[in-house]
């Protein structure tokens, strides 16, 4: 699939199994908001007439409309729908998407299905096009799939997070994206035909925390899985344990004679730092890689400000710095890693970084240039519900512009 041009095509099947998995569950008078029942009865009883709905956010967004219309031409065919963004377009706080015209008994019912389809995966849309810009040589895993709540939630976050990748590669052929999903459900979305995935902490409990034999296993039961990630934090040993699995990889088993590739995925958890750090020796490793020294030095290269002094109590500071030294998979310990791999002489190994890869830790990656090869994330999706909430308004009643005082601005 090329990468660079709208995913529309490549996703038909997907957003139509989205739609189908919508309208399964029941009749629609069973899905909507009550009182749009009523007011389609009450339309239906007084001669009806054709309205113009306009949809809008609050919120700044990437456009990812076809889940919306494609739900639309499904349960009113007539229905006129106007866009006024493609999919992967920026679009501005309250500006309209688009505008649904139609008969008014016919479309009341629909208001809540509609809207529905418009915040979630728009949001996702937004915070993946901005992750993708900000580590443009990093690859994506979409693994959202166990945060959201089921596979319609899946099905409309994957398909924003596709959007959002594909307008940011639109903008920058050197960008990687997102290449895939954790789920086989999701996996078209990103053009692929399965889900793809490293291994999960539970298997190396299964064997006993030793995570050469989780791998080791992970091969033989997937022979024909080009990869081979090793998740190297379960026991605390995040260097040791890269390094014994990669020696079984390249030197013992020579699987990368047969056209493997090794990896190793970081997700030390959040309460400690990974094997060999400390906060002071994350600043120095952080540091050095950059060729600065000074905690807040680093800081301020990395947030491109060096006009003033930042203060130190500042918010945005502390935030940063987390990411920069703290606990946890920070710049530190995936610097950490990368050169303990290079300089045992495993320079072909992969770094993989999951855990809490949203908007604001791409942006301090890349900034600082972390060799992270593929992150797998699932924080894309909005960091909080009312961030997705969409809003529909009628402007039109047969031609006449009426809509309630405040929203004058929909008639622009």
């Amino acid at each position: 699939m090329d990468q660079t041009v709208s995913p529309k095509m490549s996703f038909d099947a997907a957003i139509d199994r989205l739609i189908d998995l919508t309208l399964s569950a029941g009749p629609r008078e069973a899905l909507t908001d009550k009182y749009f029942s009523h007011t389609k009865r009450i339309a239906e009883a007084n001669g009806d007439c054709e309205v113009t709905y306009a949809v809008f956010m609050r919120r700044r967004v990437i456009a990812a409309l076809s889940p919306a219309c494609r739900i639309i031409e499904r349960l009113a065919p007539d229905a006129r729908i106007k866009r006024f963004f493609a999919d992967g377009e920026v679009v501005l706080t309250e500006q309209k998407l688009m505008e649904v015209t139609g008969p008014f008994s016919q479309l009341s019912e629909l208001e809540t299905l509609l809207l529905q389809k418009v915040g979630l995966p728009c949001v996702a849309a937004n915070n993946a096009y901005e992750m993708c810009r900000a580590m443009p040589s990093a690859s994506f895993m979409d693994m959202h799939a166990r945060h959201g709540s089921g596979p319609e939630m899946n099905l409309l976050a994957a398909y924003g997070a596709a959007v959002g990748s594909n307008a940011a590669r639109a903008e920058d052929t050197e960008i990687v994206g997102f290449t895939g999903s954790s789920q086989d459900l999701t996996a078209p979305m990103f053009g692929a035909e399965r889900g793809m995935g490293t291994m999960p902490h539970a298997l190396i409990g299964f064997t006993g925390g030793d995570v050469v034999e989780a791998t080791k296993l992970f091969v033989e039961a997937l022979p024909d899985n080009p990869v081979a990630f090793a998740l190297v934090d379960y026991s605390g040993r995040e260097i040791t344990d890269s390094l014994a699995c990669a020696k079984w990889f390249y030197d013992e088993a020579e699987l990368d004679k047969q056209g493997k590739t090794f990896g190793v995925r970081l997700d030390t958890h959040g309460g400690r730092f990974a094997e060999g750090l400390d906060y002071e020796r994350s600043v120095k490793t952080v540091g050095d890689w950059m060729g600065v020294s000074g905690e807040y030095t680093i800081v301020e290269n990395v947030l491109g400000l060096r006009a003033f002094q930042l203060d130190a109590s500042n918010i945005l500071v502390d935030r940063v710095r987390r990411i920069l030294f703290g606990a946890g998979v920070s710049v530190a310990a995936v610097i950490h890693t990368r050169e303990a791999l290079d300089q045992a002489g495993y320079k072909d190994a992969k770094v993989v970084a999951s855990s809490g890869f949203g908007v604001q830790k791409c942006q301090v990656m890349g900034a600082a240039n972390a060799p992270v090869d593929m992150v797998g994330t699932g924080s894309f999706l909005p960091a909080t519900l009312a961030e997705t909430y969409a809003t529909a308004d009628v402007i039109s009643y047969d031609g006449h512009k009426r809509v309630k005082v405040g929203r004058e601005f929909l008639f622009d």
